[in-house]
């Protein structure tokens, strides 16, 4: 196998790591809830790209490549056998400490499901339009805005009781 390339030029594994691994990284931790989980999806996504070993246009295909296996993996490890089986015993050590006052955002939106999920992570944390994120995750814009509104509204809720 030979390395993904980006207008016909191999990429290398640091470049590749170093330019796109704390993205896949952040979306990995955000879809899995865990550090530890979210850096073996991380894995998983960029052995995936050597393995696959495709060509890009441009770096927006690469970046929506990779924003698009993360939220599959992502999808696949929930839905995994071994996942389904296992319980949280503790907090994670490696988990920030909850705030002492306030909600906490961050716990809120992963708590959401996946399909709200991805859009509000994509639209508030990645600066994506709607429109983009429509593409990425393949479906249409409206989709994206009707999932953004009901996100907001969850969250909402969410919070709401957090600060009550």
């Amino acid at each position: 196998n030979g390395m993904p390339s980006l207008n016909g030029i191999p990429l290398s594994c640091e470049e590749i790591l170093d330019r796109w691994g704390p993205l896949v990284f952040r979306m990995a931790v955000q879809g899995t809830g865990s550090r530890t989980d979210g850096e073996d999806v991380a894995q998983e996504v960029f052995v995936s790209l050597i393995q696959s070993d495709p060509t890009f246009a441009d770096e927006t295909h690469l970046r929506a490549w990779l924003i698009r296996a993360t939220a599959n993996r992502c999808k696949s490890w929930g839905r995994s056998p071994w996942r389904k089986r296992t319980v949280p015993l503790e907090l994670s050590r490696d988990a920030a400490p909850p705030p002492s006052e306030g909600p906490n955002v961050l716990e809120a939106v992963a708590a959401l499901p996946a399909k709200y999920r991805w859009p509000v992570y994509l639209h508030y944390i990645e600066g994506y339009t709607a429109a983009e994120i429509g593409q990425l995750l393949g479906c249409p814009r409206n989709t994206v805005l009707s999932r953004l509104s009901r996100a907001r509204d969850k969250l909402k809720d969410a919070l709401k009781e957090e600060w009550s």
